[in-house]
């Protein structure tokens, strides 16, 4: 790998929700973006990888120390599976989606399972 190329951050295209700084056009409306999106609506966003690697590893190991105390609770019924979704900012950022948030959302699915 050359210099250049170690320069140039690794990212991927994602469709993050836009923040709503992204939406301000000159004018101070913040109702309509430059490229005619309104606000919720979906872009495509290059996600830099580095801060999403740091962003996901963090919230997999605090939610891996949830299901451990989860686990140590006991009971009956021990958990066995775990299935969390999220979506990605733009800024490489992690946002975990709560029921109350799915209607209309989509995001990434993590299935945390129990080893057989």
């Amino acid at each position: 790998m050359d210099e250049t190329n170690e320069l140039v951050e690794q990212s991927l295209p994602f469709w993050v929700s836009v923040s709503e700084d992204e939406y301000a056009d000159e004018d101070g409306d913040d109702t309509m973006s430059v490229g005619g999106r309104r606000r919720g609506e979906p872009a495509l966003r290059s996600v830099p990888l580095g801060p999403l690697r740091k962003n996901l590893a963090e919230t997999v190991d605090a939610l891996q120390q949830l299901f451990a105390d989860a686990e140590a609770r006991g009971g009956t019924l021990p958990l066995a599976e775990a299935q969390l979704s999220f979506q990605v900012t733009a800024s490489g950022g992690i946002q975990l989606i709560g029921t109350g948030q799915m209607q209309g959302t989509r995001g990434l699915t993590l299935v945390f399972k129990r080893p057989s």
